[in-house]
């Protein structure tokens, strides 16, 4: 016989279920609907950014397969690989028996979009062009996994800390910056670029904003003659210090005088909840090369 408390406890099991079995629906960032008949229990994640962000949505424990390199959290670390993000194995990620898979727009290679939509699995594609999309995406994460009010929070905490920095730096003197995202060939970001946002959230200027392409190569010869108060360097961190020592061998750099800095690239080259850590540091290093111009 049932007691009244055990009728409880089924009734609320029941209404539980039934909310979790909800079909789910979401626009991702090429503007495809993704719908599901329930919030994603196993998910497939094409690119570390992506699996850093779902474990941002509280959705980490969904993972059934990720690519190389998604080495953060530490947890991630011990998931199954299905690949690399630019040479993923359809066989594996079948295997993984997903019901969801989060792939890289950009980063997936031609065609992975069509290649994966023919295995007959729910595709939601990641693309994060600015600063608002690291918390827009959280959220859009944590509706596919069932983990909305997780998501919520984390994303609201980030909004809240780049306003703060926006805030802080809102008026404060414009300090010219190289990003150097790699060293032989010189490559840096435009304008466009999430980096080059989180420099104009610090007061930096991007010297190569005006450049048409995302990630364009450079000449040194253009970044002697645009000549910048800082110099940043991305790219592979046990490679900084090398990077650095190279400039210099030119004296006339302004960046010479305090200006040469070095952000973990993870922290800032990965859209991730991370980058606010990023934006702060880079922040606090610019502040300090004002304050080192100011005192001449």
């Amino acid at each position: 016989m049932t007691t009244p408390r055990g009728t409880l406890w089924c009734l609320l099991l029941a209404l539980a279920v039934t909310a979790r079995a909800e079909p789910v629906s979401v626009v991702d960032f090429t503007g495809r609907t993704v719908t599901l008949p329930a919030p994603a229990q196993r998910i497939v994640a094409l690119a570390p950014h992506i699996v850093e962000n779902l474990y941002s949505a509280g959705a980490g424990d969904h993972l059934v397969g990720v690519v190389s390199y998604s080495n953060f959290p530490e947890a991630a670390r011990s998931l199954p690989r299905v690949g690399s993000f630019n040479a993923f194995s359809l066989e594996q990620i079948v295997a993984a028996r997903p019901d969801l898979i989060l792939m890289w727009g950009s980063g997936n290679g031609a065609g992975a979009l069509e290649k994966l939509e023919r295995l007959g699995i729910p595709v939601y594609v990641s693309e994060l062009r600015q600063l608002t999309d690291i918390a827009a995406s959280i959220r859009l994460l944590g509706e596919l996994a069932g983990t909305r009010a997780h998501a919520e929070v984390e994303a609201a905490r980030l909004e809240q800390g780049f306003a703060e920095l926006a805030q802080r730096y809102r008026d404060a003197e414009p300090v010219s910056v190289f990003y150097q995202i790699w060293h032989q060939p010189l490559q840096t970001i435009n304008g466009e670029h999430l980096i080059s946002q989180v420099l104009a959230l610090c007061g930096g200027d991007n010297v190569f904003a005006d450049v048409a392409t995302l990630a364009p190569r450079v000449n040194l010869e253009s970044v002697l003659a645009r000549n910048p108060d800082a110099i940043v360097a991305g790219g592979m961190a046990d490679a900084h210090t090398e990077w650095l020592h190279d400039w210099y061998r030119y004296p006339g750099l302004r960046a010479l005088q305090g200006g040469l800095l070095v952000v973990d690239p993870d922290l800032i080259q990965r859209p991730t909840a991370r980058v606010l850590e990023g934006a702060r540091n880079l922040c606090t290093q610019l502040q300090r090369v004002r304050n080192l111009r100011n005192a001449d």
